[in-house]
Order: structure tokens, then sequence, then C-alpha cells
């Protein structure tokens, strides 16, 4: 249906347009691989799923975006046809909108909050966020360089080139600070590149986002660990103003379970970075793993879970297995991702938990023995609890097992317990996102726990701003 007769449509004919998903690799081809499994829209395809919008007076889909996105004045634009007008509309509040538009989990924010959903399926959002972005940067060859405010004379030090690091330098230097953001790895993006699987995030579209910072003034300094190899006071002696800690949630949960200590049982994420990045940013001497005649066994349910799950299909295991410990109604990854799993062959078993790991002569795991598991009264949280079934065990049978239990923050600090931290192990900060160090700033994953993208890009926006009131004299109270 043409644009301008999709234009014509009252509420009710809207209500009555199909829901349009972007095209999708068949499990068969895309499991051999690790390239994107969603692709793009065709420009009509946006335009009639855009069209579905019913454009809300007040637009629940807003409100439940933490960076709280225009997000229906952007889809009538784009059911107009008007594309590169939706994406700087995108870009007016969002740092990275056509990564948010691949990897956050619309299903439990935008999507899930569509006012379409009551009934019907809700306006694709994610999708055609990602459509509009790379429709606009091929339009405009590349991502576009916001203009800077003249010089400050202020200098900023960002702890963390992850997305909370970049959106706070973004922000910074469009203020006219002059930034630099350190980062322990080899290369910036943090989680964005060496943790998700480029199956969801091809590394291209980190790399752009990176060459477009740096193309805005934004110096990087990789492989520098600031509370090993620099100290927050040395970044303080070398004539910053100010420091934003971004240094994100990455110290792995562990079970304290008999044979823990057998080989083959690794943490999720550092079988995510060997795995999934691209061949040119892999340790020399390093290679993928060959799981080829491996059943592999991933413990957890989350986002993480789904990562691996779906790495190790690739990898070439014969047999994948997720063991989570409540149903699948109750599991806490995206809909989407265990939909995708689901589909690639990886089997699923509910209401479980691991008990002790077992192992042959030569030191290597080889079983997982569980134990079956109910659902009991909901806890604080409305969760219903998992009880254990006595004398339900059993063993699954796996020489390769993977934690994916979660993550927890690994904070810097500095001499005498600064910056002070919670009983959590996460940055503590006041209402403007300063620690108990003066001019220290903290935000993203380091101070709530392992979280989303968009949460973490809403912290670096906003620690930006109060850093920015800090610097030109605008919060002169003390931490």
């Amino acid at each position: 249906m043409e644009a301008r007769m999709l234009g014509k449509l009252d509420k009710r004919g809207r209500l009555k347009l199909p829901r349009i998903d972007p095209p999708i690799r068949s499990p068969q081809e895309r499991i051999t691989d690790f390239r994107e499994v969603s692709l793009e829209y065709e420009a009509g395809a946006a335009i009639q799923e855009a069209s579905r919008c019913i454009e809300c007076k007040h637009p629940r889909c807003e409100k439940a975006c933490p960076l709280h996105n225009a997000i229906r004045d952007w889809l009538i634009l784009t059911a107009e046809g008007r594309f590169l007008e939706a994406a700087a509309l995108s870009h007016a509040t969002s740092n990275m909108p056509e990564i948010c538009g691949r990897i956050c989990p619309q299903d439990r924010l935008c999507e899930r909050a569509c006012i379409l959903g009551v009934k019907q399926q809700p306006v694709a959002i994610g999708a055609i966020e990602r459509f509009i972005n790379d429709y606009a940067f091929r339009a405009w060859g590349g991502i576009p360089i916001p203009l800077t405010a003249p010089p400050t004379g202020n200098r900023v030090a960002i702890v963390g080139a992850g997305p909370a690091g970049l959106a706070c330098a973004e922000e910074l230097r469009k203020m006219g600070h002059t930034v630099t953001i350190f980062e322990s790895h080899p290369r910036p993006g943090g989680l964005l590149r060496y943790g998700i699987p480029s199956f969801k995030l091809e590394k291209w579209v980190v790399q752009r986002r990176i060459d477009s910072l740096q193309r805005l003034g934004i110096e990087f300094r990789c492989q520098v660990r600031v509370g090993h190899d620099l100290s927050l006071q040395d970044l303080f002696e070398q004539g910053f103003h100010a420091v934003f800690l971004a240094t994100g949630a990455q110290k792995p949960k562990r079970p304290n379970l008999p044979g823990m200590e057998l080989g083959g049982i690794h943490d999720a994420l550092p079988f995510l970075i060997r795995n999934n990045l691209d061949g040119e940013e892999v340790t020399a001497g390093a290679a993928r793993d060959d799981l080829r005649g491996r059943n592999v066994a991933v413990l957890g349910g989350g986002d993480t879970a789904m990562d691996c799950v779906r790495t190790a299909v690739r990898l070439g295991a014969p047999k994948v297995v997720c063991i989570y410990r409540r149903d699948e109604e109750n599991m806490p990854g995206s809909r989407q991702e265990i939909k995708r799993a689901q589909e690639e062959g990886v089997e699923f078993l509910f209401l479980a938990m691991p008990v002790r790991f077992l192992g042959d002569a030569a030191g290597q795991v080889t079983t997982v023995e569980c134990l079956k598991l109910t659902l009991g009264e909901p806890d604080a949280c409305g969760r219903r609890s998992p009880l254990p079934i006595e004398g339900s065990h059993f063993e699954v049978e796996a020489s390769v097992v993977i934690l994916a239990f979660g993550f927890e923050a690994d904070p810097t600090v500095d001499t005498e317990g600064q910056p002070k931290v919670t009983p959590w192990g996460t940055y503590g900060v006041d209402e403007r996102q300063m620690t108990s160090w003066p001019g220290v700033f903290a935000g993203g994953d380091g101070v709530r726990g392992a979280d989303l993208l968009v949460t973490a890009l809403k912290d670096g926006r906003d620690a930006a701003r109060a850093i920015d009131r800090h610097l030109r004299g605008g919060d002169r109270r003390s931490a």
C-alpha cells in the first residue's frame, strides 16, 4: 500500500493493518555463521508498519523507554516517508539509536507498552528505529558530526568505553569540554564489542559509532587500567577537572557447587569474548572454540545465557541445553531471543537447577547433576520462588558447561577506600551521580548492577549534564 493511501487511513483503518516484521534469515542458514540474523526493512514495509501507530496523545511507549525517545513523532515521520527527519529526531534523545534498534529488549519496554498490544501485535518500534538510522547513514555518507560549543578549557576523563562512557563523552564534547576515554581493552566499545555476539550486533556497526566519536574530537586511550596503571588521583594531577566512572559490571556470579574445579566449566563473558570477535580482533594465536562432537550445557535464563547457547550452536555443538530454575514464562531474557534459540535447535530444561558437576579421570566435566523444582508462592517482588522436589535428581551429559548467572560490578577503588561502594559492590552516588569523591561521577552498570544498554545511555547523558554544571560552577554543593 502506497504512503499516500496509508496516510488517509483513520484510526480504525490502521488497526486493521497487519504487523510486518523485518525479514529474518532462516535458522538453517544463520547457524552457519556469525552475521546478523535480523535484516533491514524495505522502505515500503517500514512505511506500512509505522502507519500502524495510532498516534496516541500520551504515548505509553515513550514513557516506557528509559530515554523517553520521541517514538510517536518519528513513527509519524516514517509513515510519511520522511526517513531523514525521523532519524534526526531519534538522535535528539539517543546516542546510539541504530544500536538500540538492534539489541534493546523492546518486548520488555516500548513495544510492551504499545497500546496496540492490548488486542493485537504492537508496532515494531525497534526494527523501524534501526531502519530509519541505517537508511539515513547511507544517505548522509556516515553518522553526522554534531556541532560543538566553544571550548570551555575543562578536561574530563572517562573510565570505560562502553555505552555509558561513550554517551557521556559525546554529550560533554558537544558542550565544549575536552574528553579522554580510558579503556582497559584493546579497542573501545565495552560489551557492545566484546560481549554482544555479532549475530545480534555486527562489529562494524559499533566501529562506525566509535569512528564518529573520534571525528568529534574524543580521544581514546586503550589498554590502560585505571585503578592499576593509573590512579584516580593521577588523573586529577594530569590536569583533568572531573572523572566519570563507567566501568560496567563484568565480574561473574559463580555458584559454590561441588566439581567447580573441573576442566570444561567456563564463565559466560570470557566464552563470548573469545568466540564472538571478528577475525581481525582475535588475539594472535587464539581461535574460536571447536565444539563439534561436544554437548554443551548453559546454566541461566537471561540474555547472556541466550547469547551463549546460540554461540555454542554456531561453534558446532551437536546438542546445546539451557538449564533454568524457573519456567519459560518467568525467564528474564528477551522473548525474541528465547524464540530465536528454540528455532536454532537449543533445548530447554525448565524448573531445574544444578547441584554438582561430575568429571572423568582426566579432571574434565562430563555430567551436570540437577534437581527438579516447582514454583512456590510469589516472593516480595512478585516472582514465584523455585522450590526443590525431594528425590528428583537427574543427570545431563555435557563436556562443556557455561555459567551464565549474571554479573556484578567490580569498581575501581583508590586509596583509603574512595570512592565508596555500596554493600552490593556498586559505586555509591548521590542524585547528581557524584560519588563520595568530589568531582568523580559514576553511572551505568557500575552503579545499577548489570542492566540494559538504554539505561546505560541514560546514565551517561544525565551524568554529562551534572558534570557540566559542576565544571561551570552551577553546583557548588560539597560531596
